[in-house]
C-alpha cells in the first residue's frame, strides 16, 4: 500500500514509500519516507510564500486544487492573496491508496502574510497559530488588551515598563490563545479570550511570567479556565516557539494519557517545505527556537 503525495510534505502521512512529481519532470520520483507522528508527537509544517515565485511552480499547485478551489483562488485580488490561498491549499492536500487506512490525523493550519503553517497530530486534537514578531496593532495595545484578555493576563502587560517588550508579549499571548481556541474546535465566540488566562504553572495569577528551571514542571504553560467547564477544558498542552526569528508559533494538543506511554511533554518535529523541491527538519536548529513569556 502507499500513499501517493502531490508534494514533499505529504511523505509525513506515509509509514511505507512515498511519490512526488519533479517540476523538471514528467516521472514521479521518490523521496525520503518520513513516518506518521507517534501518538505523541507533532508534526510541524511551514512555507515562506516570499520565497516561492516560480509561475511554472505556481502553475503545479494550482493544479491540485479541484476546479472550484481554482475559481475561489482566481476570485482574489492581488498575486500575493492569490499565492498564499494557492500554498496553503497545496500545505494540507493529500492523497493515498483507496486500499490504505490511515490512523485518525489532525491537521490546523494558520498563515500569516509571509508564512503559512500546518500542524499535523495522531489521535490529538490540534490547535496552531503564527503571528509576525513585528505585526503592528491599529488600536492601542493595552486597550485590546482590555478588550480581549483576562484582569490577570492585562495586569501582567501593564507591569511591562518597555514598549516593545510589552508588544512582544502581546502577541505571545494573543498567539497562545488562539491557538487553544483552535484546538478546542468551538470558535472564538464559543470561548471568548477572556474566559480563560494563560500562564505558566508555577505563577500566580497576579504573575504570569516564568520563574525557575525551563525544564521544570513550573514552566508548564497552562490554562486557566473562567468560564463554564462545558465551554473550555484545560486538559491541553503548550508549545510555543521562534520560527526563522520572524515568527510566533503556538501549539495547542489535547494532553492525552495513553496507555503504556509515559506522560512526558509531546515531542516535536518542525519541516519548512518548498513543494515540489525540498523538505528541510529544522527541529533542534537555530531556526526553530522554543521561546516563552
Amino acid at each position: 500500500m502507499f500513499c501517493k503525495g502531490r508534494f514533499s510534505m505529504h511523505t509525513s502521512f506515509c509509514t511505507v514509500k512515498s511519490f512526488c512529481s519533479s517540476p523538471s519532470s514528467s516521472s514521479s520520483s521518490y523521496l525520503t519516507t518520513i513516518p506518521l507522528p507517534s501518538k505523541r508527537e507533532t508534526h510541524l509544517w511551514y512555507i515562506t510564500p516570499d520565497q516561492v515565485k516560480d509561475a511554472s511552480l505556481l502553475d503545479q499547485y494550482l493544479n491540485v486544487l479541484s476546479p472550484c478551489e481554482k475559481e475561489n483562488v482566481l476570485r482574489l485580488r492581488g498575486d500575493k492573496l492569490q499565492r498564499s490561498a494557492i500554498l496553503a491549499r497545496t500545505l494540507v492536500d493529500w492523497q493515498c491508496d483507496k486500499n490504505w487506512e490511515p490512523p485518525p490525523l489532525h491537521f490546523n493550519l494558520s498563515h500569516t502574510s509571509s508564512l503559512i503553517a500546518c500542524g499535523v497530530t495522531v489521535d490529538m486534537p490540534i490547535g496552531i497559530d503564527v503571528e509576525e514578531k513585528q505585526r503592528k496593532t491599529r488600536n492601542n495595545l493595552l486597550s485590546l488588551a482590555q478588550r480581549y484578555f483576562t484582569l490577570d493576563e492585562v495586569d501582567y502587560l501593564n507591569t511591562i515598563s518597555n514598549p516593545e517588550i510589552q508588544r512582544q508579549e502581546f502577541i505571545k499571548l494573543w498567539t497562545l490563545k488562539e491557538a487553544y481556541v483552535k484546538a478546542l474546535g468551538r470558535g472564538f465566540s464559543a470561548a471568548p479570550f477572556n474566559t480563560f488566562t494563560i500562564r505558566f504553572r508555577g505563577t500566580s495569577r497576579s504573575s504570569l511570567q516564568k520563574r525557575g528551571d525551563s525544564n521544570s514542571k513550573e514552566s508548564e504553560i497552562i490554562v486557566e479556565t473562567l468560564a463554564e467547564p462545558k465551554n473550555v477544558t484545560t486538559n491541553w498542552r503548550f508549545t510555543l516557539l521562534e520560527l526563522a526569528s520572524s515568527h510566533y508559533a503556538a501549539i495547542c494538543v489535547e494532553n492525552k494519557r495513553i496507555k503504556g506511554v509515559e506522560n512526558d511533554p509531546p515531542l516535536l518535529k518542525v519541516w519548512k517545505t518548498v513543494p515540489f523541491i525540498k523538505d528541510e527538519l529544522l527541529s533542534e536548529t537555530d531556526s526553530v527556537r522554543t521561546v516563552s513569556l
